[in-house]
């Protein structure tokens, strides 16, 4: 599936406060959020909704719903949750997942040191969140450990993303579907998306980050 780049100019705006380097941690870490909540609108226009009947201060209606329970949204962290507070104000119902990775800084690629998904995980529809998609390797075996898991729907959210990673998903699991609101230029030697949004896990997570959990992948 070709990745779906959201196009609007509310998004564009937020994305350039959120790339300039002189932006504090309070708003970089709003913004994170509430372009999750954008991603997560688009990501979700398939929804498949039940009839259900209401009663109005006025009268009783016959309206439609999403059952909130055939999802689960799976930030890998650290930086990912920072895009789950904006998606659990839509959806607070839906189950949550986590799984924890750091960049090796000389190979590039991914270690997982953690992994938990909520029971029945199988008969659920799961959102990946991740800030950046860069070499696609976290991307890789996130996706890999959800299909191990017996999942069989699987979405990608991020907001930044670099063409060597969208390319990586889309050859190795074409299946899955790339939701982004910026398909950045490149990656530079050390493997960082360009122009990037620097290290936003480190902005996210200020007091407790270091290089070793950002992910970047």
């Amino acid at each position: 599936m070709k990745a779906i780049e959201l196009k609007h100019p509310l998004i564009e705006h937020k994305l350039a406060i959120l790339r300039d380097k002189k932006t504090g941690t309070k708003e970089f870490r709003e913004i994170i959020s509430e372009l999750g909540e954008m991603l997560c609108y688009e990501a979700m226009k398939d929804a498949k909704m039940y009839e259900t009947e209401i009663e109005t201060p006025m009268e009783k209606m016959k309206t439609r719903k999403i059952n909130e329970e055939n999802y689960a949204f799976v930030p890998i962290l650290r930086a990912g949750t920072g895009m789950l507070d904006g998606i659990i104000n839509m959806m607070p119902n839906a189950k949550i997942g986590h799984i924890g990775m750091y960049r090796d800084e000389e190979t590039f690629k991914p270690n997982v040191y953690f992994f938990k998904v909520p029971k029945g995980i199988e008969n659920r529809e799961v959102l990946i969140l991740d800030p950046m998609l860069a070499t696609g390797g976290s991307g890789l075996d996130a996706i890999e450990l959800l299909k191990e898991k017996g999942v069989k729907k699987i979405k990608f959210l991020c907001i930044i993303a670099a063409p060597e990673g969208i390319k990586v998903i889309e050859e190795k699991h074409p299946d899955v579907q790339i939701y982004c609101t910026a398909i950045d230029r490149q990656l530079n030697e050390k493997a960082y998306i360009l122009p990037g949004l620097g290290v936003a896990v480190c902005l996210l997570f200020r007091n407790n980050a270091s290089l070793r959990d950002l992910d970047s992948e």
